[in-house]
């Protein structure tokens, strides 16, 4: 039942009507969405020693690059593994890069043959060392520790995995070619079991600098690895991952890059020879402006064009009074 109004509140009940009442604002139309933009915000600039190491150890940019090359190898050696007419890939003795030779492969069984780093793993505990936490340039006692000790800090480069583990369920010996140090053999083993892409075992499917008198060049322990095996495929992320010969032969800049479309050589990228991205050290970072940027290239902004003049306008000859 609904309680009696009081006298009160019956009058307020009449002159309620009759009271002005505020006007409420009308509600405001919400402002209308910003379009999404397609590409991500700018990020605030990196730091010098980041340069390099962005790409390559964050980018995902740079881990479609490694993937795409492992599968695209893997693909390769197994073209070569089924179609029984294959060809080796390590230099003879008396090759040049105008003129290359190959040590036969006869009936020997298939390999391929790998750098380790910035190849086969990535050294982000090193190069968080060196560049983040110390930002110093290359240490060769630090490099060492490294070696010995850092096991537990490298990852496999995007795909390598996947790939290696498809060769050896092929048949195919995976053999790593590293300038790591003979004497800290067991820190290399270490680190490319601890990445999951052994077995790695020194003197048979681990070959390191001081294994032979070469000292850092690789090519006498390519042919060590050539005589025995069939060498199908062979990946780095420098050119004397390949040959020794990339490092005699050229001389400069220009003539360096020149040198991988010599005949011969040229048709073995992607068939044989297969290189990883590596913009943060070694061979590739060299060259000043005009060795980069052919003069011929050089190009200049001219700005703006300036408005054009007016053009000018006929004058008016005044009529003469009748």
């Amino acid at each position: 039942m609904n309680r009696p109004l009081t006298a009160f509140a019956l009058a307020l009940a009449l002159v309620a009507p009759a009271v002005a009442r505020k006007p409420v604002p009308a509600k405001a139309k919400p402002a209308a969405a910003a379009p999404k933009s397609y590409f991500p915000p700018e990020p605030p600039p990196a730091p010098p020693q980041l340069h390099g190491i962005q790409y390559l150890y964050g980018s995902a940019e740079a881990a479609a690059l490694t993937r795409q090359t492992w599968r695209i190898l893997a693909d390769y050696v197994d073209e070569q593994v089924a179609s029984g007419t294959r060809r080796g890939v390590v230099l003879t003795p008396d090759s040049t890069l105008t003129n290359p030779h190959f040590v036969p492969c006869g009936d020997k069984p298939p390999a391929i043959v790998l750098d380790v780093d910035e190849t086969s793993i990535l050294n982000l505990g090193a190069e968080y060392d060196d560049l983040v936490a110390n930002r110093r340039t290359f240490d060769e006692d630090a490099w060492d520790r490294w070696e010995k000790t850092g096991a537990a800090y490298v990852a496999p480069t995007p795909g390598a995995k996947e790939a290696l583990d498809r060769l050896r369920d092929h048949g195919v010996t995976v053999i790593f070619n590293s300038n790591r140090a003979a004497v800290n053999a067991a820190g290399a083993e270490a680190a490319l079991n601890a990445a999951g892409l052994g077995p790695a075992k020194h003197g048979e499917t681990l070959l390191l600098s001081g294994d032979d008198d070469k000292g850092s060049f690789k090519d006498g322990r390519r042919r060590t690895i050539a005589a025995k095996y069939c060498v199908l495929a062979m990946a780095g992320d420098q050119l004397v991952d390949f040959s020794d010969l990339f490092t005699t032969e050229p001389n400069g800049v220009a003539a360096r890059r020149a040198s991988v479309a010599y005949s011969g050589i040229a048709d073995l990228w992607g068939a044989g020879w297969f290189v990883m991205p590596n913009p943060v050290y070694g061979s590739a970072l060299q060259g000043g402006p005009d060795d980069i940027f052919p003069k011929d290239k050089q190009w200049r902004d001219p700005g703006p064009p300036k408005p054009a003049a007016p053009e000018p306008q006929p004058a008016i000859t005044p009529k003469k009074a009748k």
